[in-house]
């Protein structure tokens, strides 16, 4: 844990561990008892004794009271509770003579108890005020701390229009003033919760963080926003407490930081989802421009009209193109057309188709010719004979054939039968 966080924290009031609690009888000293108590001068001088083992002590607190005489008498007050102690100084010397109250101040006390009549007092030794500087240095060592977590980087976005804002700021203030008017000028319909804390000052710190728990816990909001309208930088410190920005880092929802200064940059603004640089800003970086969305809305109804329409036109410009051409604006040419085709394609047909007859029939008759010159019918014609036995073998040679038998002679015109000698 960073020292951040217990500024002012102090180790008194802390029991040591495995102690008992003193209203028991296990946590009576063994040295006192009923029959046996001790006397009122042990007892204060066994707290004297005790205390003075203390010694000097550095403790750090917030000046409640102060005045300064020939000595110094104060009331040192805890940072973080309402605990306070008074203190004083014989020797005003080592005194920082510019403390005044509501200063924060590191000094070195020693604690002193009277015996005589039972009361404690602080020495201060030594006084100042907590540098600037080293509040710087703690804040650095915070974020350095906070960024080797991770808690600086990982950032929720903001929903676009949420049903319920959490917001935690002063009561009455002019940071609540801007935040809710000028998130109900951009939207109207807009709703808060809004919860009061203290925004500076030690009692400022834990309200915060149970605001937030609350806030976060409930299921209908939908962001966090924490304002303040701007301040110094010591007045700031509370948005630096290591405790709540640890629970501001911690939320499910997302987290605006609206502290509304510039110069000064408090250590929430690094774990919030989103830093506004004024209430105004965080009002108008959580909820949309219903002006704006209504004209957005009319440009993109505008593009989508030219876009419609443009399509629509280029449509029409196809169909009167399609209708333009012949085929469309008078479907009987393409059944002519075709027609045309057809009938030249059957003139070509039926001229090819009789070429080749004639081409055939000419062959045909040459092959007539051709058959009529081989046949034996024409040689008969021209006066030979064809002589066949009777069984019809034709006689080349006429030794083979025996005087008187009969044979068939074959003329061009009928047949005649004859014997041989």
């Amino acid at each position: 844990m960073s020292d951040l966080g217990s500024w002012g924290a102090s180790p008194a009031n802390k029991p040591e561990a495995g102690s008992q609690d003193s209203g028991t009888s296990a946590g009576i000293s063994k040295a006192s008892s009923q029959e046996s108590p001790w006397p009122v001068s042990r007892l204060s001088q066994t707290l004297k004794d005790f205390i003075d083992r203390l010694g000097m002590l550095w403790v750090e607190g917030e000046i409640a009271k102060i005045s300064f005489t020939n000595n110094m008498f104060a009331q040192l007050r805890d940072l973080q509770s309402e605990n306070s102690v008074e203190i004083h100084s014989w020797n005003i010397a080592k005194i920082d003579p510019t403390i005044k109250q509501g200063d924060r101040v590191v000094a070195l006390v020693k604690p002193n108890f009277w015996p005589k009549n039972g009361k404690l007092s602080m020495q201060v030794f030594e006084m100042r005020k907590v540098g600037l500087g080293e509040l710087l240095e703690r804040l650095e060592r915070l974020r350095t701390q906070l960024a080797s977590e991770g808690l600086t980087q990982v950032k929720q976005p903001l929903p676009y229009l949420p049903n319920l804002i959490g917001l935690i700021t002063g009561k009455d203030s002019d940071a609540e003033k801007d935040v809710l008017q000028n998130a109900r000028l951009r939207w109207p319909e807009v709703q808060f919760r809004v919860i009061h804390t203290p925004v500076q000052g030690d009692k400022a710190a834990p309200q915060i963080i149970a605001a937030i728990k609350e806030l976060d816990a409930d299921p209908a909001v939908d962001v966090i926003v924490i304002a303040r309208g701007g301040g110094s930088f010591l007045d700031l410190l509370v948005f630096s407490d290591e405790a709540l920005v640890r629970a501001a880092a911690a939320t499910s929802k997302p987290l605006v930081s609206a502290i509304g200064h510039e110069n000064d940059r408090p250590v929430l603004d690094d774990v919030a989802d989103l830093r506004a640089s004024t209430p105004t800003d965080a009002a108008k970086r959580v909820v949309p421009d219903v002006q704006e969305e209504r004209l957005r809305i009319t440009q993109l109804l505008n593009r989508l009209y030219l876009r419609v329409g443009g399509q629509i036109n280029q449509g029409m410009d196809l169909i009167a193109q399609l209708r333009s051409r012949p085929i469309l604006a008078n479907p009987h040419t393409f059944i002519a057309l075709r027609q045309e085709q057809l009938d030249r394609h059957l003139a070509d047909a039926r001229g090819a188709f009789g070429t080749l007859l004639s081409h055939e029939q000419l062959r045909l008759d040459h092959l007539k010719q051709q058959v009529r010159s081989l046949s034996p019918q024409s040689t008969l014609d021209r006066g030979y004979a064809v002589v066949r036995t009777s069984e019809g073998q034709v006689i080349t040679d006429s030794a083979t054939v025996i005087p008187g038998t009969t044979i068939k002679i074959r003329v061009a015109k009928g047949e005649i039968q004859a014997t041989s000698n």
